[in-house]
Protein backbone atom coordinates (compact mmCIF):
# COMPACT_ATOMS: atom_id res chain seq x y z
CA UNK A 1 0.00 0.00 0.00
CA UNK A 2 2.95 2.52 0.73
CA UNK A 3 4.85 1.44 -2.14
CA UNK A 4 2.21 1.86 -4.44
CA UNK A 5 0.95 5.62 -3.22
CA UNK A 6 4.65 6.64 -2.75
CA UNK A 7 4.77 5.56 -6.42
CA UNK A 8 1.81 7.67 -7.46
CA UNK A 9 2.92 10.63 -5.37
CA UNK A 10 6.79 10.57 -7.36
CA UNK A 11 4.73 10.10 -10.94
CA UNK A 12 2.63 13.41 -9.63
CA UNK A 13 -0.59 11.36 -9.98
CA UNK A 14 -2.16 13.40 -7.38
CA UNK A 15 -0.80 17.07 -7.92
CA UNK A 16 -3.93 18.80 -9.27
CA UNK A 17 -6.47 16.48 -7.74
CA UNK A 18 -8.90 17.19 -5.40
CA UNK A 19 -10.20 16.07 -1.84
CA UNK A 20 -13.87 15.34 -2.70
CA UNK A 21 -15.35 14.14 0.72
CA UNK A 22 -15.06 15.98 3.94
CA UNK A 23 -16.16 15.23 6.71
CA UNK A 24 -14.96 17.35 10.14
CA UNK A 25 -14.65 15.71 12.82
CA UNK A 26 -13.64 12.23 10.66
CA UNK A 27 -11.74 12.53 7.56
CA UNK A 28 -10.99 14.27 4.23
CA UNK A 29 -10.50 11.99 1.11
CA UNK A 30 -8.71 12.95 -1.58
CA UNK A 31 -6.97 11.17 -4.87
CA UNK A 32 -10.20 10.74 -7.15
CA UNK A 33 -9.11 9.49 -10.71
CA UNK A 34 -12.87 8.08 -12.20
CA UNK A 35 -13.07 11.78 -13.83
CA UNK A 36 -9.90 10.65 -15.62
CA UNK A 37 -9.64 8.14 -18.70
CA UNK A 38 -9.15 4.70 -17.53
CA UNK A 39 -5.47 3.85 -19.22
CA UNK A 40 -4.42 7.21 -17.00
CA UNK A 41 -6.39 5.43 -13.61
CA UNK A 42 -4.17 3.91 -11.11
CA UNK A 43 -4.56 -0.08 -10.93
CA UNK A 44 -6.47 -1.39 -7.66
CA UNK A 45 -4.39 -3.21 -4.80
CA UNK A 46 -4.76 -5.68 -2.57
CA UNK A 47 -6.39 -4.53 0.59
CA UNK A 48 -3.83 -4.82 3.42
CA UNK A 49 -6.11 -5.09 6.82
CA UNK A 50 -6.70 -7.44 9.10
CA UNK A 51 -10.33 -8.37 7.67
CA UNK A 52 -8.46 -9.04 4.78
CA UNK A 53 -6.30 -11.10 6.08
CA UNK A 54 -3.25 -8.82 6.48
CA UNK A 55 -1.52 -8.13 10.08
CA UNK A 56 -1.57 -4.13 9.78
CA UNK A 57 -0.80 -2.51 13.32
CA UNK A 58 -1.51 0.83 12.16
CA UNK A 59 -4.72 2.19 13.87
CA UNK A 60 -7.02 4.77 12.24
CA UNK A 61 -5.43 7.70 15.00
CA UNK A 62 -5.74 11.73 14.03
CA UNK A 63 -2.92 12.15 11.49
CA UNK A 64 -3.44 8.69 9.83
CA UNK A 65 -3.63 8.24 5.83
CA UNK A 66 -5.85 5.43 4.89
CA UNK A 67 -6.64 4.21 1.80
CA UNK A 68 -9.71 4.94 0.50
CA UNK A 69 -11.92 2.14 -1.47
CA UNK A 70 -15.50 0.59 -2.14
CA UNK A 71 -17.18 -2.79 -0.37
CA UNK A 72 -14.82 -4.62 -2.63
CA UNK A 73 -11.63 -5.01 -0.32
CA UNK A 74 -9.60 -5.05 -3.13
CA UNK A 75 -10.27 -2.33 -4.62
CA UNK A 76 -8.37 0.61 -3.47
CA UNK A 77 -6.05 2.26 -6.74
CA UNK A 78 -6.02 5.87 -5.76
CA UNK A 79 -7.89 7.22 -3.55
CA UNK A 80 -7.03 7.72 0.40
CA UNK A 81 -8.08 9.50 3.16
CA UNK A 82 -6.26 11.64 6.33
CA UNK A 83 -8.21 11.29 9.80
CA UNK A 84 -8.77 14.69 11.10
CA UNK A 85 -9.96 12.41 14.46
CA UNK A 86 -9.61 9.16 15.83
CA UNK A 87 -11.75 6.63 13.66
CA UNK A 88 -11.56 3.40 15.58
CA UNK A 89 -14.54 1.70 13.50
CA UNK A 90 -12.30 1.15 10.40
CA UNK A 91 -9.18 -0.29 11.81
CA UNK A 92 -8.74 -3.45 10.86
CA UNK A 93 -10.85 -2.78 7.42
CA UNK A 94 -9.13 -0.32 6.21
CA UNK A 95 -5.53 -0.05 4.89
CA UNK A 96 -3.60 2.83 7.13
CA UNK A 97 0.19 3.00 5.70
CA UNK A 98 1.23 6.49 6.98
CA UNK A 99 1.02 9.43 8.75
CA UNK A 100 1.03 13.25 8.63
CA UNK A 101 4.11 14.16 10.33
CA UNK A 102 3.54 17.91 9.64
CA UNK A 103 0.61 20.17 8.16
CA UNK A 104 -2.01 18.75 10.26
CA UNK A 105 -3.40 22.68 10.83
CA UNK A 106 -3.71 22.22 6.62
CA UNK A 107 -5.98 19.06 7.44
CA UNK A 108 -7.89 21.02 9.88
CA UNK A 109 -8.38 23.74 7.36
CA UNK A 110 -9.68 21.77 4.50
CA UNK A 111 -12.10 20.18 7.13
CA UNK A 112 -13.15 23.35 8.87
CA UNK A 113 -13.87 25.00 5.05
CA UNK A 114 -16.24 21.83 4.58
CA UNK A 115 -18.83 22.59 6.63
CA UNK A 116 -21.84 23.02 5.27
CA UNK A 117 -20.84 22.54 1.96
CA UNK A 118 -21.30 18.58 1.80
CA UNK A 119 -24.05 16.15 1.35
CA UNK A 120 -25.21 13.91 4.04
CA UNK A 121 -21.67 11.87 2.66
CA UNK A 122 -20.16 14.53 3.11
CA UNK A 123 -19.20 15.24 -0.67
CA UNK A 124 -18.81 18.78 -1.46
CA UNK A 125 -22.14 19.87 -3.55
CA UNK A 126 -20.06 21.53 -6.33
CA UNK A 127 -16.56 20.50 -7.89
CA UNK A 128 -15.47 24.43 -7.93
CA UNK A 129 -15.74 24.34 -3.92
CA UNK A 130 -13.52 20.81 -3.93
CA UNK A 131 -9.56 22.11 -2.17
CA UNK A 132 -7.33 20.76 -4.68
CA UNK A 133 -4.18 18.93 -4.08
CA UNK A 134 -1.16 21.35 -5.38
CA UNK A 135 1.34 18.86 -4.57
CA UNK A 136 2.07 16.02 -1.75
CA UNK A 137 5.78 15.68 -0.62
CA UNK A 138 6.99 12.20 1.00
CA UNK A 139 9.75 12.60 3.57
CA UNK A 140 12.57 10.23 2.51
CA UNK A 141 13.44 9.92 6.15
CA UNK A 142 10.29 8.39 7.04
CA UNK A 143 9.45 6.83 3.61
CA UNK A 144 10.87 3.52 4.75
CA UNK A 145 9.61 3.29 8.09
Amino acid sequence: TARNFVSLVKKGFYDGLDFHRIIKGFMIQGGDDSHLPADQQAKPIKGEFKSNGYDNQLLHTRGVISMARSNDPNSAASGFFICDADAPHLDGNYAAFGYVVSGMETVDAIADYAVGKTDGNGNLYSQYEQPTIEYIKILENYAEK
